[in-house]
């Protein structure tokens, strides 16, 4: 594999306990347990010999890169797209094009579809293939929704904006683990809203933290959401 299948804590790779996962994802805790659990431990992990979470006190924690799958995992899903299906592909894919992490990947990302049913494959050519290669399609897409991620240079998703990169809220490997935090700083955006919640007035804590009044707004716009 090009890429390197990560089983323990590493420096600006991310930390993202389950919790972490459902606040940031809106997924439901024990739907990201048995994830995890499941597919990318069991299903995933067995396939390549190591698991691709570590433990964390009472709980398991991944890095940045599973946390994208997760969140890609989890709009196919919405969309109708079964568990079966969906670890079909991600097998595929990931001998295909040679990672670990094939649903973090923009080459990949940018050319999937779907119809509701199966995981479909865009070709540079316009056809359209479900991943399994059994038939073709020519059906109507869901928009992409990997517009909140960034890619770097090797295709590999490196920020996620977990509301929309119009708001200031960001999640950075390099800052603060990978938690949420205020767009180029360290300010972690649950410290913003529990002043909020203390009753401290939006002006006040923009002061405090030297931060434009949005960028407070969006902080807690993000924590009740997520709540």
């Amino acid at each position: 594999m090009k890429d390197t299948l990560q089983t323990k804590p590493i420096l600006g790779t991310g930390i993202y306990t389950i919790p972490d996962i459902a606040l940031i994802l809106g997924i439901p805790y024990g739907k990201v347990l048995r994830w995890i659990n499941t597919f990318w431990n069991d299903q995933f992990g067995s396939k390549y010999g190591h698991s691709y979470s570590w433990n964390v006190d009472l709980t398991k924690a991944v890095n940045f890169h599973t946390l994208i799958e997760l969140f890609t995992f989890y709009q196919f899903s919405l969309a109708g797209v079964s568990s079966k299906e969906l670890l079909k592909a991600h097998n595929i894919l990931s001998e295909q094009y040679n990672t670990y992490y094939p649903f973090a990947t923009k080459m990949i990302l940018e050319c999937l579809r779907t119809d509701g049913r199966k995981v479909l494959f865009e070709q540079k050519d316009g056809s359209i293939y479900s991943v399994d290669a059994t038939r073709q399609f020519k059906l109507s897409f869901i928009k992409e929704f990997y517009k909140n991620i960034d890619f770097n240079s090797d295709s590999l998703a490196v920020r996620f904006w977990p509301i929309g990169k119009e708001k200031a809220i960001v999640c950075d490997p390099h800052h603060q683990f990978g938690q949420p935090v205020i767009y180029g700083t360290n300010i972690n955006v649950e410290a913003l809203y529990g002043l909020y919640k203390a009753g401290e007035p939006e002006w006040f804590i923009a002061d405090l933290f030297n931060l434009d009044k949005s960028k407070v707004i969006d902080a807690i716009i993000f924590c009740k959401k997520a709540a």
